[in-house]
């Protein structure tokens, strides 16, 4: 059996994913399932190109085909992609961990800073207050004597 890199590496291969992924939600009635000829349409590509494909596909796992008579009906089997899928997560939750620690890091300077901004605003109007409270021990008795 082919490698799955090099299964999914090959544009032609992707597009017959593709075909079959649309095919998958465009139609939900059919169960994904699409002719040989309506993939050979939809890809404008000659027959024989695409079963040479499809054959790769099947024997990756990546589809599976149902006979009626003369004609092949192939739909997308997923799970190949779940096993790459979970190879690859690692990769991105790096990323997704990363930004996690980044976005903890901004929240702890944000709640840091609002911190730093009531105490400073405490201080402002404790002194304020104070201030208020000097200029009207200063000012009312001559406002009375006046």
């Amino acid at each position: 059996m082919a490698d799955i890199f090099d299964v999914v590496a090959d544009p032609t291969r992707r597009d017959i994913l593709a075909v079959l992924l649309d095919r998958e939600s465009a139609q939900p009635l059919s169960h994904g399932e699409i002719s040989v000829s309506e993939i050979v349409n939809a890809l404008g590509t000659s027959q024989p190109t695409v079963s040479k494909h499809l054959k790769v596909l099947r024997e990756a796992g990546l589809v599976s085909v149902r006979e009626e008579g003369q004609h092949r009906y192939y739909r997308l089997d997923r799970t190949p992609l779940e096993l790459l899928e979970d190879w690859l997560m690692p990769f991105f939750a790096g990323d997704a961990a990363a930004e996690a620690a980044e976005l903890a890091s901004a929240g702890l300077r944000e709640a840091a800073l609002r911190d730093e901004q009531r105490a400073f605003a405490s201080a402002i109007g404790k002194a304020f207050a104070e201030t208020a409270h000097q200029v009207t021990a200063v000012v009312a008795p001559k406002l009375r004597k006046g």
